[in-house]
């Protein structure tokens, strides 16, 4: 249950004008949270943070666990002597789209060298953390790396397409690599560990500004990933350990074939008998990690569209039973009063809204949606209640601009009598100040939107295979002005007092997580 009004933005930190061709975790990050404070926010709304898989999607993770290396700020590193001052391309500087397999091919060298030389060279007390961080994460970083090391090995193949003792974990075979792979490994264990110094020290840079960090959680994981190849009885599989079902969605108004999303389907009777154990570890490490967890795809919790493997596509799935209320018990139990958000958009029953409701858990609503027919008025203002999130549009929606280019002119039309809109220049700011003026008590607005940028700046089309989570924002586009503007808006609509009170709490626990390794 939300107990306070406060707003943010919506930005992956690979979206940031960092040199290098991808944003990261060093010094544009730190602007990014300067320019946050200056216009009243207190949130800022990230995607996964794990390693991306298939099409550089951030939800389609070879780790439900590990950070994504490609964030790692070069520069950072170079502070600390673990890297040569890098030269990198002044037409990366946030100019220009994210370019994965270059990125790839210049920092990963970077990146394993400066590894060898905090191996080979690092100060006590580095080494201390460290030591620390790979014990305290041994349960999960253990079989990252092995599986990272392997899979670069043997040419990037699928885990099942691995020699048999590898494929099947064989506790021989897997005890030799930890000797034959060390230098290796210790290479994979060191990038995890500057990450997550780099992530803390970033987000304790945050919340000295009163700004909270609104992590992701997406439901299913990769079946070419780290978690099944550890835990394949955790999942329906078949003999020769390739999926029996895979996850998706069924064939609606936006696809007549569905989305067949390809993820295996946990075994829910498997991780029930041992107390949801892998979820609660997953969840205890993303609230580690940030402030607020959006939870992706919540309605697969109540059911999930379950489709035979062999099939092309989503049509010949059907709905089967989730785990519904066991499993966030089992979460509280462990965990406690849990601070989520219900990704609960498309198709949803009043059986999902009963379950999110009875767990108090706020749900998401986009004001994108609200200007069809009558039914869509849920997504309108006018009809919120307090406990939700209200967005403009999300990471899988186009922009404001690029949707009001493409929206029908009865919609526009019904935007126009409900925001007040004269011209088209205005609709961005216009959807800001409905949402913000809501009686929802969070509200989150995509960088993209509070910048009015159109189709081309869109983060991800759903079901396209290649193209998306590229965008980058240009570097000098956050100015003070802009910043003015949202201010203004947040202190109109009383969303200002948690700056105030989220300063106080952190002024109160000062000095936590701040320290960042040194060579």
């Amino acid at each position: 249950m939300l107990s306070e009004r406060a707003s943010g933005i919506l930005l992956h930190p690979s979206s940031l004008p960092s040199r290098g061709g991808i944003g990261d975790l060093g010094p544009a990050a730190y602007a990014f949270a300067d320019w946050l404070a200056a216009a009243g926010q207190t949130l800022w709304q990230i995607l996964p943070l794990q390693p991306v898989g298939c099409g550089n999607s951030p939800y389609s993770c070879t780790s439900a666990f590990a950070g994504n290396v490609l964030l790692i700020s070069l520069e950072r590193l170079a502070e600390r002597g673990l890297v040569d001052a890098p030269r990198m391309h002044e037409d990366w500087d946030g100019k220009s789209p994210v370019d994965y397999e270059a990125v790839r091919a210049y920092k990963m060298p970077l990146l394993k060298k400066a590894a060898a030389r905090f191996l080979r060279s690092a100060a006590s007390s580095a080494r201390a953390r460290y030591e620390e961080f790979c014990r305290q994460n041994s349960a999960w970083l253990d079989d990252y790396v092995m599986f990272n090391v392997l899979r670069e090995h043997l040419g990037e193949q699928p885990w099942n397409t691995w020699p048999t003792d590898f494929s099947r974990r064989d506790p021989e075979a897997v005890k030799k690599l930890h000797t034959q792979l060390r230098p290796e490994l210790d290479h994979e264990r060191f990038l995890q560990f500057a990450f997550f110094e780099q992530w803390n020290a970033l987000r304790a840079y945050c919340a000295e500004r009163g700004i909270r960090i609104i992590g992701d959680v997406s439901i299913f994981v990769s079946y070419d990933s780290a978690d099944v190849w550890t835990y394949p009885g955790l999942f329906q599989l078949k003999e020769d350990l390739t999926p029996k079902v895979v996850a998706g969605v069924p064939p609606d108004a936006f696809s007549k074939t569905g989305q067949r999303w390809g993820n295996p389907l946990y075994d829910w009777e498997a991780l029930h008998a041992i107390g949801y154990r892998w979820w609660v570890e997953r969840l205890r490490w993303a609230l580690a990690s940030c402030d607020i967890i959006r939870i992706d795809h919540f309605r697969g919790f109540e059911a999930y569209w379950e489709i035979p493997a062999e099939e092309r596509t989503a049509v010949n799935g059907r709905w089967v039973q989730g785990p519904n209320r066991t499993f966030f018990e089992a979460l509280q139990a462990a965990l406690g009063k849990l601070p989520l958000i219900a990704e609960d958009l498309g198709y949803i029953t009043r059986e999902v809204h009963e379950l999110r409701d009875a767990l108090e858990i706020p749900g998401m609503k986009v004001l994108q949606f609200g200007f069809g027919n009558k039914g869509a008025h849920i997504y309108l203002p006018h009809k919120y209640e307090p406990n939700c999130v209200a967005y403009t549009g999300t990471h899988d929606n186009d922009t404001v601009l690029g949707w009001w280019a493409t929206a029908s002119e009865e919609e526009r039309e019904h935007a126009r009598t409900y925001l007040g809109i004269d011209g088209d220049d205005e609709v961005p700011w216009a959807c800001i100040r409905g949402i913000l003026g809501s009686v929802a008590r969070l509200c989150v607005v995509p960088m993209q939107d509070v910048l009015g940028l159109g189709s081309e700046a869109r983060m991800n089309v759903p079901s396209k295979a290649d193209g998306s989570w590229k965008w980058r924002l240009e570097r000098g586009a956050l100015t003070a002005e802009l910043a003015a503007k949202l201010a203004q808006l947040v202190e109109i609509t009383d969303r200002d007092d948690g700056v105030r009170r989220a300063l106080l709490q952190r002024q109160q626990g000062e000095g936590e997580g701040r320290e960042e390794f040194a060579a």
